[in-house]
């Protein structure tokens, strides 16, 4: 058994993961602890808001009970909105907090575009323009090269949880690029875990979705890989050499 554990902001997508959790068809386990978020808004200041220390802290210790091996801060906006060093705060001190190896989902996209030996994306994003630009940026710092960027302008959560199959296919094909390597949809209250390979094949390259990449990071770092191609080209990449590092996530153990 393994057992990834989730802080998720609020309620939009939450049941992305339980059908994650199916779709994998193995021992694996993905408990989620929903965090507090004052507004429904997605603006720089309220996405701080709800990724401030003390409301990620507030359900480590229940997911420790629940026996997580490894921890992911389930929210691209509440962690790009910190900037790169200051994600990397975020995450340090939740691994602290937690004693477990700790990320987020918007390192998650970095760690999962090197998974797919790619350099080049296209930001299809739901958000307002200023929030797909700054997460365009966190991911430059990454060393990941943008081609292009689009924001959707769903200003809200519960817009985005409720676009269907339709607009999904709209975000990705208009903020598709001929130079991209692979195409991003970084929102975490996007329902995208049903929908991957679909949109892989309209665009005809990988697509990362912001709760499909969250549970793959969970298993990087519990050291735990797995075939799981319904979930998208990331879930069906080779396995590394033998002997051969990984990039982990941050990491501090009690």
């Amino acid at each position: 058994m393994t057992t990834v554990g989730l802080l998720y902001p609020g309620q939009a997508a939450e049941d992305d993961f339980p059908r994650i959790e199916v779709m994998l068809d193995s021992d694996i386990r993905v408990p989620l602890f929903h965090t507090e978020a004052d507004e429904d808004s997605r603006t720089v200041e309220a996405l701080r808001a709800a990724g401030a220390p003390e409301r990620l802290a507030a359900g480590v210790e229940e997911l420790r009970m629940a026996g997580a091996e490894s921890l992911v801060w389930a929210s691209t906006g509440g962690s790009f909105a910190f900037g790169w060093d200051g994600g990397h705060e975020q995450i340090a001190s939740l691994a602290r907090a937690a004693g477990l190896p700790a990320s987020s989902a918007s390192f998650a996209f970095v760690h999962a575009v090197r998974e797919l030996g790619a350099s080049r994306v296209a930001v299809a994003a739901s958000y307002p323009e200023d929030l797909a630009a700054l997460f365009a940026g966190f991911l430059e710092s990454g060393g990941i090269e943008v081609t292009a960027t689009r924001g959707g302008g769903l200003i809200k959560a519960s817009d985005a949880a409720a676009a269907d199959l339709e607009l999904l296919k709209e975000l990705a094909v208009a903020g598709d690029h001929p130079d991209a390597e692979v195409v991003v949809l970084p929102d975490n209250a996007l329902h995208t875990a049903a929908h991957v390979p679909e949109l892989e094949e309209l665009v005809g390259k990988p697509v990362l979705t912001a709760n499909q990449v969250a549970v793959w990071e969970g298993l990087r770092l519990a050291d735990r890989r797995i075939w799981a191609p319904t979930l998208g080209t990331l879930f069906a990449t080779r396995e590394p050499p033998l002997g051969a590092a990984e990039p982990r996530g941050i990491e501090v153990r009690e």
